[in-house]
């Protein structure tokens, strides 16, 4: 039998889409809530799969670090990047494609749960990305799936 938990967090980021033709292509952001979900076989003495606090620690701190009130860009966006670098201080993240809420959460899935979680008992087996009250993403993992080897995405603050 697998156990699964949620941890949710709430952030603030601003973003914009590369090459979207719509308004979304303009700078703007939104208040997002990830939905962390872990699973494991077992639970520990106490009777958890982990302590709701550690997930906080992990999830929370990583979003704070890298995401929370700063800009989410295409790497590829060099227009949106070269604005950003012309504002100090400026905090942005380049993921290696554009930050929609499916890209977000399938980022956060593959890449970032695997290293926060590496010293833990339980594995992610998806993240829900609320863009909005009304809309949101889910990455999923499959049973035959494993996380994404390697990133190139750059996190940058000034």
């Amino acid at each position: 039998m697998n156990l699964e938990i949620m941890r949710r967090i709430k952030f603030c980021a601003g973003h914009r889409l590369y090459q979207h033709g719509g308004k979304c292509e303009f700078f703007h952001g939104h208040n997002y809530v990830a939905e962390f979900y872990v699973t494991n076989h077992h639970v520990d003495t106490v009777g958890r799969l982990i302590d709701f606090a550690d997930l906080k620690s992990l999830f929370k701190g990583w979003l704070d670090q890298h995401w929370d009130h700063g800009f989410i860009l295409n790497q590829a966006d060099e227009n949106g990047l070269n604005a950003l670098r012309l504002v100090e201080p400026c905090k942005y993240y380049e993921l290696p494609y554009n930050p929609t809420a499916e890209n977000m959460a399938r980022y956060l899935l593959e890449v970032v749960c695997p290293e926060l979680l590496r010293d833990t008992d339980v594995r992610a087996t998806r993240v829900v990305i609320w863009e909005t009250e009304e809309a949101f993403a889910e990455a999923r993992m499959s049973d035959g799936d494993s996380p994404a080897p390697d990133s190139n995405a750059v996190a940058v603050a000034r």
